[in-house]
């Protein structure tokens, strides 16, 4: 065991372990979610660390010597190393200092080592003076924020690009599967498959540009604006040369923002972030039901697609199949939509110069993130891939509606179509079966006009062929 203090006091710290004071008494104060710290979220604030450090060493404020060594650490931990030294939990007070102090004792520990010397010597390198150096834990956190939202939402909307691009192929594979359309779940005129399935694709790249549109403030970060955003204890030349390192350390484009305090105490770019997640999860809300709803039955329901039966669906009742991965998609939805609250509650709740409810927008914000991208992929490659029409009970369920009776009303009227629809509900007779029997049409004319390809483009119905017809 080594000890450590701060101006607590003293603690003794195994001698194995890479943290140090700060973060044993973050461990023992914080003890809420029973997670830790987003591994992303490590990795990022390891960036801005080595980007800090690169940047001191060009003020020459950070000896060289030091500065490498803390480099090469936080290089170590972008790569995955020590991943096991972060054990606080992501939820706690202070603002995230625990999670900044926890990174710098690991940097420092790991680069003292690299120098040849002890554990702990932090009169040589030392958490607050080298690590922490020009910093504040309320640019450095906020930053790691930053850089972490931007680094996952690299795979989420590459998510949403794959589940758009397997609608395309759904589409054209559908695109000859004539099917009613439906509004307010009653039946209306027919649509295609696959035109349904372009749909979807549109909306889901639609909430695609959303996200990406959402992160453009997250490029410009607060680095150098240390405590309130005033610079203090940040050299000028630090404050220029920062982001440009960060930008070549991440491989994303990072600028200063031009009003330092309201970067610093301002968190409404999460916000917009949430909220663009939010949305997008609507679609996706409304994109699965239609799932679950086109799979219903398979006997006394819908029946018009099938999926892929992925799991045996009740305990007790033999040969169910239910639409488990369309419904997992709805909850990991749902938890988007419940978290988005969270952080609307954390952004609203900053005080003058800082916001210390970061660390629960953080959280959240990520937790969000991970759940949208995997269940997006869950559905695109569980469910998607595998997705089957049933064309005969789409074409049985389009004979059988009185839908259809809207492509003749250019044909016979308003009146005379709204009189055959009604005797077609009351008898339960085909609305073809009718037309005819009134002969309002002959059967060459009502053949053309309900043909599918007529009815599913837009114009009207049979035009060339009805040309002349008068009702």
């Amino acid at each position: 065991m080594r000890k450590e203090h701060d101006f607590l006091g003293e603690m003794e710290i195994p001698d194995e372990v890479y943290y140090g004071v700060q973060t044993l008494r973050a461990v023992q104060n914080f003890h809420i979610t029973g997670e830790r710290v987003d591994p992303d979220f490590i990795v990022s604030m390891a960036m801005v660390k080595k980007a800090a450090a690169r940047a001191n060493m060009k003020t020459g404020r950070l000896p060289v010597r030091i500065g490498r060594a803390l480099v090469q650490a936080a290089d170590e931990i972008i790569n995955g190393q020590w991943a096991d030294q972060f054990p606080s939990d992501p939820i706690q007070g202070g603002a995230g200092t625990s999670v900044n102090m926890n990174m710098n004792e690991v940097l420092c520990n790991r680069a003292l080592e690299i120098l040849g010397e002890q554990k702990g010597r932090y009169d040589l390198i030392s958490p607050n003076n080298h690590a922490n150096m020009s910093q504040s834990t309320n640019d450095t956190f906020p930053t790691s924020m930053k850089v972490c939202v931007i680094r996952k939402s690299s795979r989420l909307t590459g998510a949403l690009e794959q589940m758009a691009q397997e609608l395309d192929r759904k589409a054209e594979e559908f695109k000859n599967v004539v099917k009613m359309g439906r509004t307010h779940l009653q039946d209306a005129v027919p649509i295609t498959l696959g035109e349904e399935m372009a749909s979807y694709a549109s909306a889901v790249r639609r909430g695609k540009r959303r996200i990406e549109q959402s992160l453009a403030e997250a490029h410009k970060i607060n680095m150098g604006g240390t405590a309130v955003g005033t610079g203090l204890n940040a050299e000028p030349q630090y404050i220029r040369e920062v982001a440009a390192e960060l930008s070549q350390v991440t491989g994303s484009g990072f600028f200063t923002a031009a009003n330092l305090v309201d970067a610093t105490n301002n968190t409404d770019i999460f916000a917009d972030v949430s909220a663009a997640l939010k949305v997008t999860a609507l679609v996706l809300i409304k994109m699965a039901n239609d799932f679950r709803l086109m799979s219903s039955g398979p006997r006394c329901g819908l029946n018009e697609v099938k999926l892929p039966a992925r799991q045996p669906g009740s305990s007790i009742m033999p040969g169910k199949v239910n639409p488990v991965i369309a419904e997992v998609l709805d909850q990991a939805c749902y938890q988007v939509i419940g978290n988005d609250l969270v952080i609307n509650m954390g952004v609203e709740n900053g005080q003058f110069e800082l916001n210390v409810m970061e660390p629960v927008i953080a959280f959240n914000l990520f937790h969000s993130m991970e759940y949208m991208t995997r269940g997006v992929n869950t559905f695109t490659a569980l469910l998607l891939k595998d997705l089957q029409a049933n064309e005969k009970q789409c074409n049985y369920w389009v004979e059988h509606s009185v839908g259809i009776i809207t492509a003749l009303l250019p044909h016979v009227g308003y009146e005379q179509a709204a009189m055959t629809a009604k005797e077609a509900y009351l008898t339960g007779r085909p609305v073809r079966e009718i037309i005819l029997e009134k002969k309002l049409l002959s059967p060459d004319q009502i053949g053309v006009i309900l043909e599918p390809s007529e009815m599913t483009h837009p114009g009207i119905a049979g035009k060339k062929a009805m040309a002349g017809c008068r009702w």
